[in-house]
């Protein structure tokens, strides 16, 4: 059965208070009110620090039965290591990861800008994700021009890996299917992470959607245009235009 999986970038803003949160909640029961009107999330956070495993496994059961996370890497892997002998590292972000279990979407990998692509760096990356963690779905942001084109587009196809689509003013933009499934990071069309999408963008995203839907393909989607919870309100009414 497919599923569009629609949420935000996040859910931990203290500039939400008085427009998504109600004033008098606290911020630990957040999660709490977000799953009210969401069934997906992607953490962000794992990317800056990377939470305990008991943080994890209390993410997963502290929300329902059909909520999804998708986690993004650790910076350490990607901006660090720069995909380079990074098995250790993905060993101790994996075991935290897996205390998910069920509740864990995509892994989002986002490479910094300067990372230029390189076939046998890239490969050998791919080939230790195929080895050792093929149970997940994986998605790769990529911010240098130099990654979009046919070779990267079949290695990602060999290796199921789904190039991410990401909608910023700052970088590439490319809609390429490359896996089973589609990958949407929304972080503002105008202004990064500070503007809000219209109507009329917000019709042509459930457009493009129901289309991948056509071709029997799951989307998630993310807005990470987190300024004044226009991401909250955003992906509330995608979903509302999904749902009509």
């Amino acid at each position: 059965m497919l599923r569009n999986f629609i949420g935000t970038s996040g859910w931990c803003y203290n500039h939400w208070v008085g427009r998504f949160y109600p004033e008098n909640l606290y911020s630990y029961r957040w999660l709490e009110y977000y799953m009210k009107k969401f069934d997906t999330v992607e953490l962000n956070a794992s990317f800056y620090r990377l939470p305990r495993e008991k943080t994890f496994e209390n993410w997963r059961k502290r929300t329902p039965e059909n909520f999804l996370f998708s986690v993004k890497m650790n910076r350490f892997v990607t901006h660090v290591k720069r995909l380079l002998e990074s098995k250790n590292e993905l060993k101790n972000f994996f075991s935290r990861v897996s205390k998910l279990e069920e509740k864990c979407g995509p892994i989002l990998i986002q490479l910094p800008p300067s990372l230029e692509f390189e076939m046998s760096r890239t490969e050998k990356f791919l080939r230790e994700l195929e080895k050792n963690y093929r149970n997940y779905k994986f998605t790769i942001e990529c911010r240098n021009e130099t990654w979009f084109n046919k070779g990267v587009y079949d290695l990602f196809k060999e290796y199921s890996i789904a190039l991410c689509i990401s909608d910023t003013p700052n970088y590439p933009y490319v809609e390429k299917i490359t896996a089973d499934f589609v990958y949407v990071r929304l972080h503002g069309h105008e202004v990064l992470y500070a503007s809000n999408y219209s109507e009329e963008q917000l019709q042509d995203w459930a457009s493009k959607i129901r289309k991948w839907n056509n071709k029997d393909l799951d989307v998630y989607v993310y807005f990470d245009n987190d300024a004044d919870a226009y991401a909250v309100f955003n992906a509330l009414r995608l979903k509302e235009i999904l749902n009509n």
